[in-house]
C-alpha cells in the first residue's frame, strides 16, 4: 500500500437512507416497548388461591407456575400446545382442558334436573370470579368437581402405560406432578372463557372456538383482518407506484463495463480461516442430515402413532424428543452456516487476515460442537427423566425454538459474541476507513444483531407467567429470525455480488437500505401476530394484524428481484470471457426468493390474518408456513452461501458440479412436494373441521390418524426420500470434499484487488472498493 493512512470513506448513499432506517426501526421498537409493559400489567393474572365456592382451596398460584414446569420440563410444549403454540401430535391442552371441563359441568347442571343447563354453563365460564385484592379465584362448585374429575383423567393420560399417544410410557406418574399440570391447563381454560374486566371477550380474545363456553370470533378479530387486508393491497400498491417512479434507481442493476472476466476458483488465494470454513460447512451437513431424519421419524408419528415399521419407537425416541431435535437442529445448522459463510467473507471485505484468526475459528467450531451434542444429550436425558433436578439447565427447557438448556443458551450466545469477535478482529482496520453507514459497518452491525437479539431469549423464563415468556420467546422465533438474519442475509448476498463484480457497491448498498425499510416497516411490531390468543390484550392483536400484513411487501420485492437478479446474472455472464462458476450458489439464491414469497408471503399471510389464525393456528397450515419459510429461504440460503464458499475450498478438477445440480432440485422439489402433497391439503382438511365441528375435533389424534389424513401423510414418504438422498446427501459429499481436498493456496496479505472478476473498463466508483 502507498504511504500514510487513506482518507475515511464518506457515506455512499444519501443521508436520506439512514434518516429512513432511523425512523423506521425506532418507532417500530418504540410501539414493541409499549406492548411488552401492556403485557406485564395486563396479562391473565395468577391467582394466589383458586377455591370453590363452598370454600375449598383446589390449587394455589404456586402450583399453576410448578405445573408449567411439569408441562415445559416433560417437553410437553413439542408434544401438544398451550394457547395453539407448540407442536402438533398431540391435544391444545387448553382446548382440551376448557371442552372436558364444559362437558363434566354440563353433566353436573342436567344431572340436577336443570333445563337451562347450556346457558349455565357459559355463565360460569364466562364469569370473572378473580379478586385483584385478595388475589383468590373463585369456582363454582360444578367447574371444582370438573377440575377432580380431570386431574384423573390426565394422570391416566400421562401415565399410560403404552406409547399410543406418541410419548414414551408413563411419563408423568407423580401425583403431585398430575396435580400441578392439571392446575395449569386449568388457569389457561380459565383465561381462555373468563371475560377480561369490563370486556365481552376473555384474556385470550375469545380462543379457542368452543360453543360449550360461547367464545366465538371477536369483532377484533374480524374488523383487523379486514383492515389488514386493506393494508395489504394498499401497501403493494404504495410499492409499484414507488418503482414506477423511481425504479431506474432501485433494485439490482449491473456494471455496464464492455466485459467482464470470472477468476477460476483456484486463481483465488484462500487465508488460513477461510480453510477453517470447510470444517464448519462439514457440520453444518451433519447436522442438516440428523435434522431431516428427525423431521421424517416426527412426521411417521401422524401416519402411524405406534408402529415405525415394525418398531416402537416411542420407546426410545418418542415424539417429543424428536421433535424437539427435529426444530433445534433447523436452528444449529442454519446458525453454523451464518458463521462460516461470516469467517469466509471477513478478510475479501477487508483485504487482509490478522495472525492466529484461525484458532479462533476453529475454537469457535470447538463450542458449536459442544453446545450442540451437549444440548442434543442433555434433551435426551432431561425428556426421560433422568435430570429431573438440573434439567432446564443442563436438559430442556422445553419452549419451542428455545428448547436447549440454559446452560447451553448461554454457551451458545457466548459463543455468537465470540463470532463477532472474530469479525471485528479481521475487520477492524477497513472500519476505520469506512463511514458507519457503508457497507463494511453493514456488515459488522448485521453479524452484531444476532447474537444480541438472540440473547433475548433469556427472558423467557419457564417460571414466569406463560404470556410473558411466550412474549420474549417471539422476539426470537420472529423478530430475531424474520428480521435480523434476514438482514444479514441481505447484506451477505449484495457483498458476494459486489466481490463478483456484478453489481457496484452503491447498487447494493441502495438494495439493503431499502430491505431494511421494507422489513422494519412490517417485520418489527408485526412481531405481534403471533400473539393473537396468548393472553395479550386486544391492542396487541390490532397492531400485529395491521403491520404483519406489511411484512409481505419486502417478499413481493424479493420475488420480483428475483428475476431480475437471475437476467441480470444472465446478462454478465453472456458477457464474461471466463464460465461463471457460481451457477448453482446463485439458483439457489433465486430460490430463496421463490420460497420467500410462497412461503414466508403467501403461506404466512394466510395464517397471519386474525380470522383464520383464530380457526387454524396450531394446525398444519402452521407447519407449512415453519416449513416453506424456515427451509425455503433460511436452509436454501446456508445451502447457496456454502456452495459459493466450497467453490473455492474444493480444487476445481474435482468439483461436483453435477451434485451440486441434483442437491438444488431434489431439495426444491421435496419441499414443494412435502408442502403440496401433504401439508396444505391437511391443513386445509383441519381447517375445515376446526371450522365445521370444533377446535377441539381438529386437534384430537382421532382426527389426526384417521384413514384420509393417514393416506395424505403416506404421500409425503417420496418427496421426503427425495429431498433427503437426493437433496442433503450429495450436500454433505460436497462438504466432505471441502475438508478432504481442500486447496491449498495460501496467504495472509490479499492482493490489493480482491474482486473474483477482472473488469475491463473499471469505473471510479469501483477502483478502492475492496481494497486496503
Amino acid at each position: 500500500m502507498a504511504g500514510g493512512a487513506p482518507a475515511r470513506r464518506g457515506l455512499m448513499v444519501s443521508r436520506v437512507w439512514l434518516q429512513a432506517v432511523g425512523v423506521v426501526v425506532l418507532f417500530g421498537f418504540l410501539i414493541l416497548g409499549l406492548l411488552a409493559y401492556r403485557t406485564y400489567v395486563d396479562e391473565p393474572p395468577i391467582p394466589t388461591q383458586v377455591v370453590s365456592s363452598s370454600g375449598q382451596v383446589l390449587f394455589t398460584g404456586e402450583e399453576i407456575s410448578r405445573g408449567q414446569q411439569v408441562f415445559l420440563g416433560n417437553g410437553l410444549m413439542e408434544y401438544g400446545s398451550v394457547f395453539g403454540h407448540g407442536a402438533y401430535l398431540g391435544p391444545d391442552f387448553t382446548a382440551d382442558y376448557l371442552r372436558r371441563a364444559a362437558l363434566s359441568v354440563q353433566s353436573t347442571y342436567a344431572g340436577q334436573g336443570s333445563d337451562n343447563a347450556r346457558q349455565l354453563v357459559i355463565n360460569d365460564f364466562q364469569a370473572n370470579r378473580y379478586d385483584q385484592g385478595t388475589g383468590r379465584l373463585v369456582y363454582t362448585d360444578a367447574q371444582a368437581r370438573a377440575f377432580t374429575a380431570l386431574e384423573g383423567y390426565y394422570g391416566s393420560y400421562f401415565g399410560d402405560p403404552t406409547t399410543g399417544k406418541g410419548l414414551r410410557p408413563q411419563l408423568i406418574t407423580s401425583a403431585a406432578d398430575v396435580h400441578d399440570l392439571t392446575a395449569f391447563f386449568s388457569w389457561s381454560a380459565w383465561a381462555a372463557a373468563a371475560h377480561r374486566p369490563g370486556k365481552d371477550y376473555s384474556y385470550t380474545n375469545s380462543w379457542p372456538p368452543e360453543a360449550l363456553v360461547g367464545n366465538g370470533p371477536t369483532a377484533n378479530v374480524v374488523v383487523w383482518s379486514v383492515l389488514s387486508l386493506i393494508a395489504l393491497l394498499g401497501g403493494i400498491g404504495v410499492l409499484f407506484a414507488a418503482f414506477g417512479r423511481w425504479g431506474d434507481r432501485l433494485g439490482w442493476r449491473g456494471r455496464q463495463a464492455e466485459s467482464i472476466s470470472f477468476r477460476p476458483p483456484g486463481e483465488v488465494v484462500l487465508t488460513p480461516a477461510q480453510r477453517s470454513t470447510g470444517w464448519f460447512f462439514l457440520v453444518v451437513a451433519l447436522l442438516f442430515l440428523v435434522q431431516t431424519l428427525a423431521g421424517a421419524a416426527s412426521q411417521h408419528y401422524r401416519a402411524d402413532v405406534s408402529n415405525f415399521f415394525g418398531i416402537d419407537l416411542a420407546r426410545l425416541l418418542p415424539y417429543n424428543l424428536v421433535r424437539t431435535w427435529h426444530v433445534q437442529l433447523s436452528i444449529f445448522w442454519v446458525a453454523a452456516a451464518f458463521l462460516a459463510v461470516g469467517i469466509f467473507l471477513a478478510p475479501i471485505i477487508a483485504g487482509r487476515e490478522p495472525r492466529g484468526q484461525h484458532r479462533l475459528s476453529y475454537a469457535l467450531l470447538g463450542a458449536l460442537v459442544v453446545v450442540v451434542v451437549g444440548s442434543l444429550t442433555g434433551e435426551f436425558l432431561g425428556l426421560r427423566g433422568s435430570l429431573s433436578v438440573v434439567g432446564s439447565w443442563f436438559g430442556a427447557q422445553g419452549f419451542e425454538y428455545l428448547d436447549l438448556g440454559r446452560f447451553w443458551q448461554l454457551l451458545l450466545i457466548v459463543g455468537l459474541f465470540l463470532w463477532t469477535f472474530i469479525l471485528y478482529r479481521g475487520l477492524r482496520g477497513r472500519l476505520s476507513r469506512e463511514h458507519g453507514g457503508n457497507m463494511p459497518w453493514l456488515f459488522f452491525l448485521a453479524a452484531l444483531a444476532i447474537p444480541a437479539f438472540y440473547a433475548v431469549g433469556l427472558l423467557a423464563n419457564a417460571a414466569d407467567n406463560f404470556t410473558t415468556a411466550d412474549f420474549w420467546r417471539f422476539w426470537v422465533v420472529h423478530l430475531w429470525v424474520e428480521d435480523f438474519l434476514e438482514l444479514f442475509t441481505t447484506v451477505m448476498v449484495a457483498y458476494v455480488f459486489v466481490m463478483l463484480g456484478v453489481i457496484r457497491e452503491r447498487v447494493a448498498l441502495t438494495v439493503i437500505y431499502l430491505d431494511i425499510v421494507l422489513y422494519s416497516v412490517g417485520g418489527v411490531v408485526g412481531t405481534m401476530h403471533h400473539l393473537y390468543f396468548s393472553g395479550e390484550p386486544a391492542e396487541h392483536m390490532a397492531l400485529g394484524a395491521f403491520f404483519s400484513a406489511f411484512e409481505v411487501l419486502p417478499l413481493t420485492f424479493l420475488t420480483v428481484e428475483a428475476w431480475s437478479f437471475l437476467q441480470l446474472g444472465a446478462r454478465q455472464e453472456a458477457k464474461s470471457t471466463t464460465p461463471f462458476p457460481h451457477r448453482w450458489a446463485v439458483m439457489f439464491l433465486v430460490a430463496v426468493g421463490f420460497w420467500n414469497f410462497l412461503g414466508a408471503g403467501i403461506f404466512g399471510f394466510l395464517v397471519n390474518l386474525p380470522i383464520v389464525s383464530y380457526y387454524e393456528i396450531g394446525t398444519a397450515l402452521t407447519a407449512n408456513h415453519a416449513h416453506a419459510a424456515m427451509m425455503g429461504v433460511y436452509g436454501m440460503f446456508a445451502v447457496g452461501l456454502g456452495l459459493f464458499c466450497l467453490r473455492y475450498l474444493v480444487p476445481a478438477p474435482r468439483w461436483p458440479d453435477r451434485l451440486a445440480k441434483i442437491s438444488f432440485w431434489s431439495l426444491n422439489i421435496g419441499l414443494a412436494w412435502m408442502c403440496f402433497a401433504t401439508l396444505v391439503p391437511l391443513g386445509i382438511a383441519q381447517l375445515y373441521e376446526s371450522v365445521d365441528k370444533g377446535y377441539f375435533e381438529a386437534r384430537s389424534l382421532k382426527f389426526i390418524n384417521n384413514p384420509t389424513n393417514g393416506v395424505l401423510e403416506w404421500l409425503r414418504l417420496p418427496g421426503d426420500v427425495v429431498f433427503i438422498v437426493g437433496g442433503v446427501v450429495p450436500l454433505l459429499w460436497i462438504c466432505w470434499l471441502g475438508v478432504r481436498h481442500t486447496a491449498t493456496k495460501l496467504t495472509l496479505e490479499e492482493p490489493e484487488d480482491v474482486l473474483f472478476t477482472d473488469i475491463s473498463e473499471p469505473v471510479p466508483e469501483a477502483q478502492g472498493t475492496l481494497t486496503t
